[in-house]
């Protein structure tokens, strides 16, 4: 049976995955993601998700094995922006964002191990951002969750309370798009009911 192994240490991606019957195994890539450039926020994606599923790669050896690296960036004017480094980068991040819509931007990159092949996309979902109070942000920011997630919001935790609504695939915002992973494994000649736990 075909492993698939996650070069990510975010338990929302693995939550994503093992909810949609599939049970794999952490390697997480230790890519220092302060070293990756990129000429904008969807190569920037894209680079860190293939820097991470390489360097996982070079760990987990050969085999009938799968490996997934995937980053999320929110681009905002056309900026890359990942987790912020502190409460106040939150607060400051959140009163530009208010009211206003971003794209979240997941890179995704598939390397089959056994034959080398590998597949590489970015999904974008639009974001549209409320309006929340000082009060609000402080408290969100104080909270702790903006610091551990790439724009500084999630839409299955605290964050929710202040996203309007998105367009796109909302698993993309989470880290991990199915419908573009689905492709990506097609791609490297792997169906993805043949990744499914048994019954």
């Amino acid at each position: 049976m075909t492993r698939l192994i996650l070069a990510s240490a975010s338990p929302t991606r693995l939550s994503v995955l093992r909810a949609a019957g599939l049970d794999p195994e952490v390697l997480v890539s230790g890519v220092d993601e302060s070293a990756v450039r990129a000429d904008s926020p969807a190569h920037l994606c894209l680079a860190l998700a293939t820097a991470k599923a390489e360097a996982a790669a070079e760990r987990a050896g050969a085999g009938d094995a799968v490996l997934l690296g995937c980053d999320s960036v929110l681009e905002l004017d056309g900026v890359a922006y990942g987790k912020p480094a502190s409460a106040e980068e939150a607060v400051r991040r959140w009163e530009a964002m208010a009211g206003r819509t971003g794209v979240l931007r997941t890179g995704h990159q598939v390397i089959h191990l056994g034959t080398g092949a590998r597949a590489g996309a970015v999904g974008s979902t639009s974001v549209r951002f409320g309006r929340p109070g000082a009060a609000d942000i402080r408290r969100y920011a104080a909270s702790g969750e903006p610091e551990r997630v790439a724009g500084a919001f999630t839409l299955d935790g605290l964050g929710g309370w202040f996203v309007d609504g998105i367009d796109g695939d909302h698993g993309n915002v989470l880290g991990v798009s199915l419908p573009l992973l689905r492709r990506l494994l097609a791609d490297v000649g792997v169906n993805v009911t043949a990744l499914w736990r048994a019954p």
